[in-house]
């Protein structure tokens, strides 16, 4: 008996040793299946818990690029506000060229002005209109073919050359009046709106010289050189 109770602890104790490793076993592979699913299933925890801080820092750096994209449009300004100088400096020279035409035209026309004063007839009294009618009429000359040599004439006569008859002379029974060292007769009668007060001036036109009176421009009365 002693001899089978003995014999039955050794086989139990071989049984413990053999089923012993084998459950160690198991349960070491049973915790290394149960690990990687843990592992996978902290994974996506881990991965939700860095999404929102990956956000987080993804935002600022958003932010801090938007501003870069909002300082294009001022460089962008910078670059054409060289170019938009030229431009400013031809419309200001164009406001100066007009500027300068208009008043240019405003000089032509107080000129102009002061012209049409100074051809507008005088006014006549009543004692000169009376000792106009009194004069006698002019006595005429004929027409003679004395010239005025032309550097003598420019320098002496034309339109930039004024003077005042006074009243004419009889000379050998014509009527005769003298300037610039010359002595002149009447081929036509003078006009009756013509005073001999009137500023006058001796012209040549189409080889006659004429006696002309600004205030009447377009009427002219032909006159002769009497040597």
């Amino acid at each position: 008996m002693r001899r089978v109770s003995l014999i039955g602890a050794e086989v139990l104790l071989l049984f413990l040793g053999v089923v012993a490793p084998s459950h160690a076993r198991q349960d070491q592979h049973e915790q290394g299946s149960r690990a990687p699913k843990q592992d996978q299933q902290a994974k996506p925890e881990r991965q939700q818990q860095a999404k929102p801080e990956e956000q987080k820092q993804a935002k600022p750096q958003a932010q801090q690029q938007k501003p870069q994209t909002q300082t294009k449009p001022a460089r962008q300004e910078q670059r054409q506000q060289p170019k938009a100088q030229p431009e400013q400096a031809k419309s200001n020279g164009k406001q100066q060229e007009q500027q300068k035409q208009a008043n240019n035209q405003q000089e032509r026309a107080g000129k102009q002005r002061q012209q049409s004063a100074s051809l507008r007839p005088p006014q006549r009294t009543q004692e000169e209109q009376t000792r106009r009618r009194a004069e006698p009429s002019l006595r005429l000359s004929a027409m003679g073919k004395s010239r005025i040599p032309d550097a003598r004439f420019r320098s002496n006569f034309g339109r930039t050359h004024e003077f005042r008859i006074g009243e004419p002379r009889l000379v050998n029974g014509y009527s005769r009046f003298q300037y610039g060292g010359y002595w002149f007769g009447f081929v036509q009668p003078w006009p009756l709106d013509w005073y001999y007060t009137d500023n006058v001036y001796v012209d040549y036109i189409s080889g006659r010289y004429y006696l002309c009176n600004p205030y009447y421009p377009g009427v002219h009365i032909a006159i002769t050189v009497v040597v």
